[in-house]
């Protein structure tokens, strides 16, 4: 079937006759009956056991118990509609020790499912591979041995002997990427090895299984084949909005040496029969090559009618001069892994659902003479049962999303035949154990209940209608919801949780309002009162002028530092546009994150006032503008001052005036009468705290001011001393608000003939690493970036865990060197 859109009917945007709604789980994530009717031991199976490989010690030992359970499991597909069902089958249950005998057992499970599931007129497609490798393999090299592949042939044509004659789809292996790079080379995915060596034979003996197992389904008479992979568009950070935008050679390489490492070293040999020359280029200077043979690309280029394709996230580069490969995709030096700046899933990957449409095109232009299915897409979001409802609105605009990216895809060609929701079930999340819940199918892991989250009843009427409907609703909001019944958003939140401190006129009046509007429980309902999302939000300026300062890069990179520190995820947001800044606020306000730090430095920035009126804890690293300035701390001690009702913001700072004014009166102390100051951005907050800082001293000296701007920058200061030296050739010493911008000036000066600090002398603003080091050593106002960055780290922490809000000014300290 090729895909092709028919017309829209009324209100929806139909998908094509024909196309297959369905959904996915695997073996090991959801069977359990580990040890039963003869099943032998998997890779995963070792490496749940070993000390801290898996969150909360967990195993998929019992899991869903789908293995006792599957016939419930499939009435539950049957009453959502479902036309196909993605399984995986367990090769240490069908051969225990991965080769020889097989065990009749094992294979009776999968021959009743599979019965189970046409019974309902609901589609097997099974996949062969997906992770659990027997152990016994393992002890023999496992995918780093090429006997892997031939005896995974073998397999193949065990499990296609016994159900071929009534399954007609069947999947090779799946995301070999992730076996070979996450269990092989990183040893975060069982068998848990670190080697670089190891990861790329592993991956090249994963494409050669595909291809002999291929061969081997052929031989049976299989007339559906596909190869499953983890693909995801190549962008820089710019592009996630904009994928048209033109890039710098640099970045161009950084995105097209990515894309061959993590799509195209598995398309081009499956589709093509040989390896792009880049990856054989890394591979070869990191692996070798003699573990590919002749004639294995042959093999490995098998026609197959479908491609699946598991998309979550786009993957986000730029070029990052100096930097090491990093070591999930080795061969990426000097290339930096920024992430995207978008709202992000309980996983922390950013939700970008244009990416899933830029792939399907792109891999219909590039690859037409196979199909399309979407294996694999969904998300994890932090669940709540209220009663007998799973109000799981994030996920729902997750899958919505996506599936309208889809739709856009197939209406430019693409050919998308079908969409396997992931996942059926809540499951074992591999290394992230039972924490995180990717099902439209909730489940009670103690108790084994099942209960379809609201995601799962709009999949259903999505199947019914084979399509969405053409324009999203507006969904009411937990405010409104709110001023409806006239109580507080965190009462609503109590109400909606089954909390049992609101009384029961008010539990009343609260429902009422839901019932009337039509409210669906967000994230943001959820957060105020449930578990925590263990995720701080890092929103930085992303202007400029900031970029050019090294004290704030500084502080972002110790604020980062610290609150990875106290164990909490950190999802980095840029808010240097409008269109940034509304980002974070509706990110923030929807409960995605416990707590923000906001790096605040731009005097009509309006952000920190908006999210002062949100629910959720903010500390500013920078004094938000019309904070009032406090006298500093000694140390790290937090001066508490009482939060106005307005919602002013806790602050952590320096003391940049007091930093400035020392600096003045030092060169006062030293004779200098004539002192310029080359001045921050006019915008920024610290900027201007140092401009006043400088006055200040002057003023008391009775002195009048010299001042040019600059940008934080070292060409700025450049410029900026020029200025000065012609406006007021006689000056004796220049104050800079910033390092770079004082190195800027000492060149100007050394060009221009002024011995410094004989004829000029220089002072600095933060103490980077290179103020020592020129020409003279420069003397600066040490500003505590580290500290600052830990006391804002704390003081959230405290209000996230309900202690009293309180702001705190640290100590700079002058350092003198020759430039003074």
């Amino acid at each position: 079937m090729t895909a092709t859109t028919i017309a829209n009917r009324g209100q929806t945007l139909a998908f094509p006759a024909g196309f297959v709604w369905g959904s996915a789980t695997a073996a090991y994530q959801v069977e359990g009956a580990a040890r039963e009717d003869g099943r032998g031991e998997s890779i995963w199976d070792t490496f749940c056991r070993r000390p801290g490989a898996i969150a909360g010690g967990h195993t998929g030992d019992t899991a869903c118990d789908h293995y006792h359970r599957y016939a419930e499991d499939v009435r539950l597909m049957k009453a959502l509609g479902l036309a196909a069902y993605r399984f995986s089958v367990a090769w240490p249950r069908v051969q225990p020790d991965g080769s020889g005998p097989v065990n009749p057992a094992g294979l009776d499970f999968y021959e009743r499912l599979v019965d189970e599931l046409l019974a309902a007129g609901i589609a097997p497609y099974a996949t062969l591979y997906h992770w659990d490798l027997p152990q016994a393999l393992e002890d023999r090299g496992g995918w780093t041995a090429r006997d892997t592949a031939y005896r995974f042939a073998e397999y193949a044509t065990a499990v296609h002997d016994r159900l071929g004659d009534r399954v007609n789809t069947w999947m090779t292996v799946n995301e070999p990427w992730v076996s070979a790079f996450l269990g092989y080379g990183m040893g975060v995915h069982a068998p848990g090895l670190t080697s670089s060596v190891d990861a790329f034979r592993a991956s090249h003996h994963l494409l050669l299984a595909h291809g002999l197992g291929v061969q081997a389904l052929r031989a049976g008479g299989a007339r559906e084949i596909a190869l499953t992979l983890n693909l995801a568009p190549v962008v820089t950070p710019a592009q996630v909005n904009d994928p048209g935008l033109a890039l710098s050679p640099a970045d161009a390489e950084a995105v097209d040496r990515v894309d061959c490492l993590i799509n195209r070293q598995f398309l081009d040999p499956a589709l093509r029969g040989a390896y792009p020359e880049q990856v054989l280029k890394i591979v070869d200077r990191i692996a070798g090559l003699d573990h590919i043979h002749d004639g294995d690309l042959a093999a490995i280029h098998q026609p197959i009618e479908l491609l699946g394709i598991n998309y979550y996230t786009p993957c986000v580069v730029r070029s990052g001069p100096g930097l090491p490969a990093n070591p999930a995709y080795p061969g990426t030096e000097d290339i930096e892994f920024p992430g995207a700046y978008a709202p992000t899933t309980a996983m922390g990957w950013p939700i970008v659902p244009t990416g899933l449409s830029e792939l399907l095109v792109r891999l219909s232009r590039d690859y037409p003479e196979v199909g399309l299915v979407v294996t694999e897409n969904g998300a994890a979001f932090d669940d709540t049962v209220s009663g007998d409802r799973v109000h799981d609105a994030d996920r729902t605009a997750f899958l919505e999303g996506h599936l309208r990216a889809a739709h856009s895809a197939i209406e430019a060609g693409a050919d998308l035949r079908g969409y396997l929701v992931w996942s059926l079930l809540d499951n074992f999340e591999w290394a992230e154990g039972y924490n995180k819940r990717f099902g439209i199918v909730h489940v009670d892991f103690g108790t084994q209940r099942r209960l379809l989250k609201d995601s799962a009843l709009w999949f259903r009427e999505l199947v019914q209608r084979n399509g969405l409907r053409k324009d999203r609703a507006r969904r009411p909001t937990l405010e409104e919801v709110a001023a409806r019944a006239g109580v507080s958003r965190s009462t609503v939140s109590r109400v909606i949780n089954g909390q049992g401190t609101v009384s029961g006129e008010v539990r009343e009046t609260v429902m009422h309002a839901v019932d009337e509007l039509g409210y669906v429980p967000n994230s943001a309902a959820r957060s105020l009162v449930t578990r925590r999302t263990d995720t701080i939000a890092l929103v930085v300026p992303g202007t400029q002028a900031t970029g050019e300062d090294p004290l704030f890069s500084s502080v972002v990179r110790a604020a980062a530092h610290a609150l990875e520190e106290a164990g909490k995820q950190v999802t980095l947001m840029l808010a240097g546009s409008p269109a940034g800044r509304r980002r974070v606020e509706q990110y923030v306000s929807a409960g995605h994150v416990d707590g923000v730090v906001l790096v605040s430095n731009r005097a009509a920035d309006h952000l920190p006032g908006v999210l002062s009126r949100t629910d959720t804890p903010v500390v500013s690293l920078g004094r938000p503008a019309g904070s009032a300035a406090l006298p500093y701390a000694a140390g790290s001690a937090a001066l508490p001052y009482a939060k106005p009702a307005g919602g002013a913001l806790s602050y952590v700072d320096a003391d940049n005036a007091g930093g400035a004014a020392a600096a003045v009166d030092h060169l006062l102390a030293r004779g200098r009468r004539r002192i310029a100051m080359i001045c921050g951005p006019v915008d920024s907050v610290a900027a201007q705290d140092r401009l006043q800082g400088y006055r200040d001293a002057l003023r008391r000296d009775d002195r009048r001011s010299i001042l040019a701007v600059g940008d934080y920058s070292r060409v700025s200061g450049m410029e900026a001393m020029r200025q000065l030296l012609e406006d007021d050739p006689a000056l004796d010493a220049v104050f800079a608000a910033g390092d770079l911008m004082a190195m800027g000036a000492l060149t100007v000066l050394h060009e221009s003939g002024r011995r410094v600090p004989d004829d000029v002398a220089v002072v600095g603003f933060g103490d980077i690493e290179a103020a020592r080091y020129a020409m003279p050593p420069l003397t600066t106002v040490h500003a505590p970036a580290s500290d600052q960055a830990v006391a804002a780290v704390r003081l959230l922490l405290r209000q996230i865990d309900a202690g009293p809000a309180s702001s705190v000014i640290l100590p700079t300290e002058l350092v003198v060197r020759r430039s003074s």
